[in-house]
């Protein structure tokens, strides 16, 4: 019998490989503070990769969020839970649109965190509305709003900051 010599993301989010994506390759599972832990991942997976083209990082965010819509959906209906705390790769992704085109210095990289997850754990308007969302849209589309005000904050205190 011949098989498809590719793996569709909709086959990944019938496998257990949809469950270890979806925990952040197994660190989702700590158990205290997963969210963090995630972020904590998101911030030395995205680091490197800022030192790519705007493009090229764009591209692998977009790709890193489609997958994560998919495995996220998937964790949640293995899991029988709205937005599982183990499911951290929404925080891997938050963590990258913080520092989409941020500087790659120890400060940014700190701050971009701190900022992530003041605004992950916060949630202010819409971000907690976008939850509602139906499987792994709600879990993932909030931690990228965060991000997007994360990293409008860090952009913003870098400018202040150079311009002092």
């Amino acid at each position: 019998m011949y098989r498809r010599p590719w793996v569709s993301i909709t086959s990944v989010a019938k496998s257990p490989i949809s469950m270890f994506v979806a925990t952040g390759f197994g660190v989702g599972r700590v158990p205290k503070a997963p969210g963090t832990a995630g972020s904590v991942l998101g911030l030395l997976l995205w680091a490197p990769a800022g030192f790519l083209s705007l493009g090229a990082y764009g591209l692998w965010l977009i790709a890193a969020l489609s997958v994560g819509i998919v495995v996220a959906g998937r964790a949640a209906e293995v899991l029988q839970r709205v937005d599982p705390p183990m499911v951290v790769w929404d925080e891997v992704v938050g963590m990258g649109v913080t520092l989409f085109g941020a500087p790659r210095t120890v400060w940014s990289l700190l701050l971009g965190f701190a900022l992530f997850r003041l605004f992950d754990i916060a949630k202010p308007p819409p971000i907690r509305w976008l939850e509602r969302l139906p499987e792994g849209y709600g879990i993932m589309l909030d931690d990228v709003l965060a991000g997007v005000y994360a990293g409008a904050c860090l952009e913003g205190t870098l400018w202040i900051v150079s311009h002092w």
